[in-house]
């Protein structure tokens, strides 16, 4: 149990809060394994670099990796006060979201399973 009053544990928890501009996905329907090719390619790059990349990529994950990447823009910007110029892409990942179980059904009676895989993908970026 933790020492101290409410108001006082919780003021301590927030105090520790990571501050870099950062942007969430939920539940993107795309698989964590194909997701991953595409934030490889941008990890540890400058925005405007990484936005050309997405831009020209062909993967379907690129496209919503890029609107990703625009809204951690926008809130660097605005949340932050951040000179876009000076923003690196810092972190980025894509965790394992739930599974849709589908039936696709085959010969003679039999059923096969199809598993659509969602994914959720994060952005961290940070300033130079």
């Amino acid at each position: 149990m933790a020492k101290g009053h409410r108001s006082q544990i919780k003021r301590e928890r927030n105090a520790n809060k990571d501050t870099r501009p950062s942007a969430k996905l939920s539940y993107a329907r795309v698989s964590v394994q194909k997701a991953c090719f595409v934030l490889d390619a941008i990890r540890g790059k400058d925005v405007q670099t990484a936005l050309g990349i997405l831009t020209y990529n062909p993967r379907y994950a690129s496209s919503i990796i890029k609107k990703l990447l625009e809204s951690a823009i926008a809130n660097a910007e605005n949340n932050n006060g951040m000179n876009v110029e000076n923003l690196y892409i810092e972190e980025c990942y894509a965790n394992k979201g739930p599974t849709m179980k589908r039936i696709q059904p085959r010969a003679q009676g039999r059923a096969y399973r199809i598993e659509k895989r969602m994914s959720h993908i994060t952005l961290v970026l940070n300033e130079r």
